[in-house]
């Protein structure tokens, strides 16, 4: 096994302390917690404060690890390589890529960080995509949470790809987005997809306002009921 650390990052999500515990148990290793901190970047950067190795596994407060996964396995990463991202399973289209899932990231490459409107995309280095699943993203825990997740993401495929997808890998998802609503509050999903593409048409000066948790809970009130923001 190597020598990482693990860290959950988490917002408001309503499962994380369930995730976390699970996260905890499946690495096998104290999985420390930063939660509540306003700013993508911010957040992110704040997790390389709370470890004591160069490598360090980071998921998101919604993230369900698979049980199943063997950090045992992982690799080192190339010293080229800032991060290694393990895809999830979306509950809500049944797409599986690199959405929500599981992260083994560089520490200093986080104060390398550049300028992105999907924060990680702007480490410096290769970052290195897993064909193996490591879980499903939990995203559709309530309806306000399932469309954020979808309204973020669909802005950002809108936006283009910071991560090199091709154009027809990124309509495919926005197809799956904006069409296969499932599960658990899936009409929220496919509204906040319609609407995140809308958002990054219009306001493309403004994308970077996906990345603020209040911005987004004010744009959810303003055209939904205030009532959706539990399960």
């Amino acid at each position: 096994m190597i020598a990482t650390d693990a860290v959950m990052l988490s917002y408001d999500e309503p499962l994380a302390d369930e995730l976390h515990a699970r996260v905890q148990r499946v690495l096998r290793r104290p999985t420390k917690r930063l939660h509540g901190v306003r700013g993508m970047r911010r957040a992110y950067q704040l997790t390389a404060e709370l470890v004591d190795y160069e490598l360090y596994f980071l998921a998101d407060g919604d993230f369900a690890i698979s049980e199943d996964f063997n950090a045992a396995a992982v690799t080192p990463l190339a010293p080229d390589v800032s991060m290694r991202v393990w895809p999830a399973l979306n509950p809500l289209n049944g797409l599986v890529y690199g959405y929500g899932g599981l992260k083994l990231i560089r520490r200093s490459a986080l104060y390398q960080l550049g300028s992105a409107v999907d924060v990680l995309a702007a480490l410096p280095g290769r970052v290195e995509f897993s064909k193996d699943i490591a879980g499903t993203t939990r995203c559709n825990q309530s309806p306000y949470h399932a469309w954020k997740a979808a309204f973020r993401e669909c802005a950002m495929l809108c936006h283009g790809s910071e991560y090199g997808m091709s154009d027809q890998g990124t309509r495919a998802r926005l197809t799956a987005w904006t069409s296969c609503g499932q599960g658990d509050f899936a009409e929220y999903a496919v509204a906040g997809a319609h609407e995140g593409i809308a958002f990054a048409a219009g306001h493309p000066a403004d994308l970077d306002k996906i990345n603020d948790p209040g911005w987004l809970l004010a744009r959810f009130t303003a055209t939904h009921s205030p009532a959706a923001m539990t399960p």
